[in-house]
């Protein structure tokens, strides 16, 4: 695997350009990241039933990825990557943090908001943040300076009769789970967050962000607004309810394409369009369990929960006029484990002397010419520390694991799942992933030498970041945060 200044000057070096220095004046950077959003669910990707007209702006003002990786497909092990720049697996974070773990991220890492503090940046995040909900794991503990949303998902809180109806005798209460609240520093404002309240989540968030937009407008700053949505239970306000043909699921969709275009107007409206970076995308693929109130990944393989390519490849547009050309597409691999090292080369802030899985991608993001993406390979894990999958170029490998699937079931209907079902992948699929997006067609067979490849490529992540399912302990690997026994 490359370290992340070589791979930087040797692509610096065959492209015959020299590294691009900081811009003189440091840029904004906003990032949008949904939740459970999946890959055919944004119109310029494909979305059909409802509008989401503001991100499509973005794209045609700026550069649309098409094959954009999240390095695990849920909620808190994602979000692990996008803040640190590291996989999840060397930061110590897996799956999804329940409200009982007493584990978070460590002060050790560095955030993508540590990261810019360095460069006098004013931070933000209003929205889910789910990397530890104890007040040692909240955002303003690592490099948030303003703090306001949920801790962890809006699933793990009461079964609220007015959503989603428990089962004859069943506890109304999931077993052992606190309430859901609202934090705003690091205070909870509201103890248990209703369905009521819930339904103005969206526009919650996006008052805040907003504010904090005009607020400080005459410095540089990092806005991460993680929405809740589109996770069930599904919420929308009053603004949104109804409008879709889509039902419940578009109504969530474009309130949440509103609340994008709320930030970008705030922008404009500062007169910071010509120095922001504004990126939107999601954290997993679509919950298809939940049917009518799951995503869609569009002609991709499976969902969240799987490292199939409909569970970890997203919707990625990015704006920035001026600075990324308008109406591009790229076809290159990149991955939220990227942006942080990106982000550093834009603002001129040293990155973490400890190691990190990202390399900068500044160069696909502005339509360089014939840039490329930096990594040898990408690597999915799921489960606890399963090594699952690894692409390179245009191949992806599925390793031998078991798998939930939902392929050709409908999912269930108004916020209750269906079952899918237990699969098994008896030994390596090989797919090629631009002939065959859907990964329909194993061709193991008939490519031995790129089979063999990427299973030496995977070893080499064993080697590092473990792997349970071959039995191995990754000499890379950093612990979580965690409370001493007894803690609160």
């Amino acid at each position: 695997m490359k370290y992340a200044l070589p791979a930087l000057v040797v692509l610096a070096v065959a492209a015959g350009i020299r590294a691009a220095e900081p811009p003189a004046t440091p840029p904004n950077i906003v990032i949008i990241f949904c939740d459970d959003v999946g890959y055919g669910d944004i119109g310029c990707f494909g979305a059909t039933g409802y509008t989401t007209p503001n991100i499509d702006r973005m794209a045609k003002e700026g550069v649309r990825f098409t094959r954009f990786y999240v390095a695990q497909p849920v909620c808190s092990a994602s979000r692990s990557a996008l803040m640190t720049g590291c996989y999840p697996s060397r930061v110590g974070i897996k799956g999804a943090l329940n409200p009982m773990a007493k584990i978070g991220i460590s002060d050790g890492e560095m955030t993508m908001a540590e990261l810019v503090k360095q460069k006098d940046y004013a931070t933000a995040i209003f929205g889910k943040w789910h990397l530890g909900h104890l007040p040692q794991f909240l955002p303003t503990h690592h490099g948030f300076d303003e703090y306001f949303g949920l801790p962890y998902s809006n699933d793990m809180w009461p079964l609220h009769p007015d959503y989603l109806p428990p089962p004859a005798g069943a506890p109304a209460r999931r077993q052992g789970y606190p309430s859901l609240p609202l934090v705003e520093g690091d205070k909870v404002v509201i103890p248990d967050v209703t369905s009521k309240e819930q339904r103005q989540l969206t526009t919650w968030y996006t008052e805040h962000a907003v504010s904090f937009i005009e607020r400080n407008k005459a410095r540089p700053f990092l806005l991460y607004v993680p929405q809740t949505m589109a996770h069930v239970p599904l919420h929308v306000s009053d603004k949104f309810q109804g409008k879709s043909e889509r039902g419940m699921y578009g109504d969530v969709m474009e309130e949440i394409d509103w609340s994008v275009g709320q930030i970008l107007e705030a922008i404009k409206r500062a007169g910071l369009d010509e120095r922001t970076l504004v990126i939107f995308t999601s954290d997993n693929g679509p919950w298809l369990p939940y049917g009518n109130h799951g995503g869609s990944a569009g002609p991709l393989r499976e969902g969240k929960g799987t490292c199939w390519e409909g569970g970890v490849r997203e919707p990625f547009v990015a704006r920035w006029p001026g600075k990324i050309p308008a109406g591009t597409v790229c076809s290159e691999p990149a991955m939220t484990i990227d942006l942080l090292p990106t982000i550093a080369r834009l603002t001129g802030a040293p990155l973490p002397k400890h190691k990190i899985d990202g390399l900068d991608i500044w160069p696909l993001l502005s339509g360089e010419p014939g840039a490329k993406n930096p990594h040898d390979a990408y690597f999915f894990y799921f489960a606890d520390n399963e090594l699952q999958a690894v692409t390179s170029g245009r191949h992806k490998l599925q390793l031998p694991h078991t798998y939930r699937s939902m392929a050709d079931k409908p999912g269930g209907r108004d916020g209750r799942p269906a079952g899918g079902e237990a699969r098994k992948i008896e030994k390596p699929e090989l797919y090629d992933l631009e002939a065959d997006i859907g990964e329909k067609t194993d061709i193991a067979a008939e490519h031995p030498d790129t089979v063999a490849r990427l299973l030496a490529l995977a070893e080499g992540a064993r080697e590092d970041l473990g792997d349970t399912l071959t039995n191995r302990v990754g000499r890379g690997v950093r612990p979580p945060g965690r409370v001493a026994e007894g803690g609160q």
